[in-house]
């Protein structure tokens, strides 16, 4: 019955946001035990306790994009549109417009950012996403940013990112730029 409720959970969740979330089900199917344990994973990701939200989406859109060639990248836009961030923020994100994005957002990427890339300077972002929202900031940034990486390399490791995709807010498709190494 457990099986059932979350089959119907996933698939629910793949037409809610298009997506392809066929790795979910393979797991469930071939080890309950395991998408269980997934499942709490993504409860975790989710975690958000003060940064804004623009932030906190910058963060997991980097993730996404460090990891992702476009599906689990859009799941990500679709999530931050859903939850109120502006179509302009999220577009300055994936394209790594600075000089567009709010205070947040550009602090969220900066983080993100320096985080991926073992950056000479992440101490010093972290420093700045501490004075901003102190250590509950940093926490929610790098729960967004290293816990969404783990998606994509998941489906990438059960053999499910088989396919890339343009992503896209609206009917606009956007041409990314890759996070800066």
């Amino acid at each position: 019955m457990l099986k059932l409720i979350a089959r119907n959970r996933i698939r629910a969740f793949a037409r809610r946001y298009n997506y392809d979330a066929g790795y979910m089900e393979a797991m469930l199917d071939a080890s309950p035990g395991a998408f269980f344990k997934f499942v709490e994973l993504i409860k975790a990701a989710q975690h958000r306790q003060i940064a804004p939200i623009d932030a906190y989406y910058a963060a997991k859109i980097a993730g996404a994009l460090a990891e992702d060639c476009g599906p689990c990248t859009q799941l990500v836009v679709n999530m931050a549109l859903e939850a109120g961030v502006a179509r302009d923020q999220v577009e300055a994100v994936l394209t790594r417009n600075f000089e567009a994005m709010a205070e947040g957002a550009a602090l969220g990427l900066r983080f993100a950012e320096a985080v991926v890339a073992h950056a000479s300077n992440a101490a010093e972002v972290r420093d700045a996403v501490r004075a901003a929202w102190g250590e509950k900031g940093v926490i929610d940034l790098t729960f967004s940013l290293q816990l969404g990486r783990m998606f994509p390399m998941i489906k990438a490791g059960l053999g499910f990112a088989q396919q890339c995709q343009r992503v896209r807010i609206g009917d606009k498709t956007v041409d990314i730029t890759p996070l800066s190494a």
